[in-house]
């Protein structure tokens, strides 16, 4: 018989997966680092790490690498693991790299290069060009100079041609190189001693990574994640996964999550960052089922973060910084007690300390 799971059971396990009702942790211990923790904006991958329970030595830049990898995005891993990070991100196939490079793949067709072929020999072009820390701009132009022109575009905002932008952010780690932390515009330097692994664990595996953390899913969820196309994550689905309904939709779970749905609601209150984990699954309306806040919560520019009260997104917040004051301004979606009140103004303090600047007030619309 088929499980029938609902919205707040699969909120509830989402939460605990990721750890976010942790109050301290490690490095090794942290589930969200087999899959990538996202760094985009101020409040990025490691605000989302010190949500985990994560502080001090453990957030070093010696324990952690940033990686430009899923969607191109710039994500966290453990150092010691990125052999293995770069197994698991490689695109399943050629048609799969084709995806992953948007409009990029058009100009390789027409001039009959493969897509895998196009980003191992952007890669080599970056690694002869990286031999020391590099700007973005400066890496870009000189790959461009050695690239030929189905590789190139023109950019009418710069007024200049470059290498598309999807291959050269999917190449760089096939380059075997990382982006020095903290760095804007993002300076590019080699992995020491890097080379990627020959076979991807279970553990770092993208899909499994997936179920784990943001399970239940379908395949075409975790293909939109992944930018990845639906065949390819089909192929390599885990035959094990078992079936579970939630709302009337079949899904998936891995087998040793099936049974973890009946434990009570999580009792935290946490200001997530725009990109956190939480927020990245692709089944929205299993998150927010109000089209109206799910458009307040998602804008096409400009996201906000969201407001984590007792399992569900409770509102959104946004920063505002002047100078060595921190406003957080934060929209409540209904009324909520004097208890979460508190535990959001807490919330606020700690990203004040996380800033390092002061907390002038936490500023509530309801």
């Amino acid at each position: 018989m088929v499980a029938s799971i609902d919205r707040v059971q699969v909120l509830g396990f989402r939460a605990r997966a990721q750890q976010l009702d942790r109050p301290e942790g490690t490095l090794a211990g942290t589930a969200v680092l087999d899959i990538g923790v996202q760094d985009t904006g101020p409040d990025g991958g490691l605000w989302a790490l010190r949500n985990r329970g994560l502080d001090g030595p453990a957030l070093s830049d010696r324990g952690l690498a940033t990686l430009w990898t899923v969607r191109g995005a710039p994500h966290l891993y453990r150092r010691r693991d990125l052999p293995q990070v770069a197994a698991a991100v490689a695109p399943f196939s050629d048609p799969d790299a084709g995806k992953r490079i948007y409009d990029a793949a058009k100009p390789l067709k027409a001039a009959g290069i493969g897509n895998l072929a196009a980003l191992d020999a952007v890669a080599a072009a970056m690694r002869s060009v990286v031999t020391e820390p590099l700007v973005k701009g400066e890496v870009s132009a000189r790959v461009a100079a050695l690239m030929d022109a189905p590789y190139l575009r023109f950019c009418r905002p710069c007024n200049a041609t470059h290498l598309y932008e999807m291959p050269f952010r999917l190449a760089a780690l096939r380059a075997g190189l990382e982006l020095r932390a903290g760095t804007s515009p993002p300076v590019l330097q080699p992995i020491a001693g890097f080379r990627p692994a020959d076979h991807v664990p279970e553990r770092f595996d993208l899909i499994r990574a997936y179920l784990r953390l943001l399970g239940p899913a379908t395949p075409k969820q975790v293909a939109d994640y992944l930018d990845a196309p639906v065949k390819d994550v089909k192929a390599r689905w885990p035959d094990e996964a078992v079936e579970v309904s939630v709302a009337g939709e079949t899904r998936w779970v891995l087998p040793a999550d099936a049974d973890r749905f009946d434990a009570p609601r999580v009792q935290i209150v946490r200001l997530l960052g725009p990109f956190d984990l939480f927020l990245q699954a692709k089944d929205r309306p299993t998150l927010v089922d109000d089209p109206a806040r799910a458009k307040v919560l998602w804008p096409v520019l400009g996201r906000p973060g969201a407001v984590i009260a007792d399992g569900e997104v409770a509102g959104t917040w946004r920063p505002r910084q002047s100078g060595r004051k921190l406003t957080v301004q934060v929209q409540l979606w209904s009324k909520a007690s004097t208890r979460t009140r508190a535990a959001i103004a807490e919330q606020a303090e700690r990203l004040a300390a996380h800033r390092q600047v002061q907390l002038a007030r936490a500023d509530f619309t309801e």
